[in-house]
């Protein structure tokens, strides 16, 4: 059953959704089913009611939830005596969530480091450019993951 929304949640999954997608690069239908869950007073919605609120077809409407499953965003239970899913945000893992995305860039990191070393020697600056920005990079994310394990 499709939300009734207020004006200024529209608004506000519309901007979201707009950043998400500049930003992040993230599909259309993706930022507007994340923006929705963010903003919807119910923190809990139905398949039908992201579809039917966000007048997305079923098929975009799947691909994003799985989309958002896979990335582990959102999660979903089951009301006893109901077949319905329930999606909601991992909001209150959202420490781990992000901690697991840092560890992730490590590994982008150390990918960079490999293809500094099997690169030619034709181009020495290109190569420790290279290395600077993963040596750079390593350090931030650090620096995050410690900020995170303070929380």
């Amino acid at each position: 059953m499709a939300l009734t929304l207020r004006e200024q949640q529209v608004k506000l999954i519309e901007r979201i959704s707009a950043w998400l997608e500049q930003e992040d690069h993230v599909q259309p239908a993706v930022a507007r089913v994340l923006a929705l869950l963010f903003v919807s007073d119910d923190p809990e919605l139905t398949f039908d009611d992201i579809r039917e609120t966000l007048l997305l077809s079923k098929s975009a409407t799947s691909n994003a939830i799985n989309m958002l499953l896979q990335v582990e965003l959102i999660e979903y239970h089951h009301r006893i005596g109901e077949r319905k899913r329930y999606f909601r945000l991992r909001i209150f893992e959202w420490q781990m969530i992000y901690k697991k995305l840092m560890q992730k860039r490590l590994e982008f990191h150390s990918i960079l480091r490999e293809v500094a070393k099997q690169r030619t020697q034709k181009t020495p600056e290109f190569n420790q450019k290279i290395l600077e920005i993963a040596n750079h990079m390593d350090k931030v994310t650090q620096e995050m993951i410690r900020l995170l394990s303070e929380s």
